[in-house]
């Protein structure tokens, strides 16, 4: 199987590297990096002498301002398509794209990851099962240092603080819009106080405070940042018969009975490897392209959820409430 990457920057190499992990695939990588050499890949600046290899998936995994640009040209040639969050930085032609992938019956999937999380997983599962009654409310944060990401590389020149690539928090920290969109529908409105506040050298917002209110009527409150150590990510939902809670520290999801009065252990991932939610999504994705089936996080969901990154920047903005 051929696999076109495109881009070559530290999410592409991740990609590369568990693609060459699953199996033998040979992988053409359009990039202007085209010295480098890596087992099973071969390297191009242009993206026509890739598509002469006749590639049978795509990883887009270029800065997110020229997603869009590339997705075009990869829909004429009818090609399934792994595309990286978040889907753009602009809603501009969104829906035009997503009717022509559905028309072209092109299989895609977001690239989320945090769906494949083994504690996420659980929590989906939980609240399929109606296990802490309806959910009320939600406390969400997302919270690392910008400049510890990649070690080797100058984060002040890296997409996710640059506006002009499509940077910023909101943007980048998707996943976790994306994951409460997936356990609880779509939203209805936002609120937000989004900026640059801290002493990073980014043009980018480093901070976002999000209200969101769910067509379900459940309330959430997101902390998305930049510049905190340790880094944390964490889920409390509240509900009429219980509180499940999750956080990257700890990697459990526990569980609030409130006929005993006490936390409850679910689940325990101890010695979590990070990297298997990217292995598992790739499985996914050609799974789906094999059995002919949806994704669980098809182009139309990655449209949705950046209608809501949109609103809560717009929210921020114009200093109100916005309908998303």
């Amino acid at each position: 199987m051929k696999i076109l990457v495109i881009g070559y920057g530290s999410i592409a190499k991740r990609h590369v590297k568990n693609l060459l992990k699953i199996t033998d695939f040979e992988i053409i990588v359009y990039t202007n990096q085209t010295s480098q050499k890596k087992k099973n890949c071969t390297f191009y600046s242009s993206i026509n002498d890739c598509l002469d290899k006749k590639p049978n998936a795509a990883i887009i995994a270029n800065v997110t301002s020229e997603h869009k640009k590339i997705i075009q040209l990869l829909i004429k040639n009818k090609i399934p398509l792994f595309i990286e969050k978040p889907l753009s930085n602009s809603y501009l032609g969104i829906d035009e794209l997503v009717k022509d992938i559905k028309i072209n019956k092109i299989p895609t999937l977001m690239g989320c990851q945090f769906r494949f999380h083994t504690c996420i997983k659980k929590i989906k599962e939980l609240l399929d099962e109606n296990k802490i009654g309806k959910v009320l409310s939600v406390k969400v944060e997302c919270g690392s240092y910008l400049p510890n990401w990649h070690k080797n590389e100058d984060y002040r020149l890296g997409y996710a603080g640059r506006k002009d690539l499509g940077g910023g928090v909101v943007l980048t920290c998707i996943h976790e819009l994306d994951y409460l969109y997936w356990l609880f529908g779509d939203v209805e409105q936002v609120f937000s106080i989004t900026g640059k506040f801290s002493n990073l050298e980014i043009n980018a917002d480093d901070l976002s405070v999000i209200l969101m209110k769910f067509k379900n009527k459940t309330i959430a409150e997101v902390h998305l940042d930049y510049f905190q150590k340790p880094e944390i990510r964490s889920c409390k939902i509240i509900g009429t018969n219980g509180t499940l809670y999750w956080d990257s520290l700890e990697n459990s999801v526990n569980y609030f009975d409130l006929s005993k009065n006490k936390w409850i252990k679910i689940i325990k991932v101890k010695n979590y490897d990070r990297n298997q939610m990217y292995v598992d999504e790739l499985k996914h994705f050609f799974s789906c392209i094999d059995s002919k089936i949806e994704t669980i996080n098809p182009i139309i969901q990655g449209a949705k959820t950046l209608k809501i990154a949109l609103g809560i920047l717009k929210s921020s903005k114009l200093k109100k409430m916005v309908k998303i």
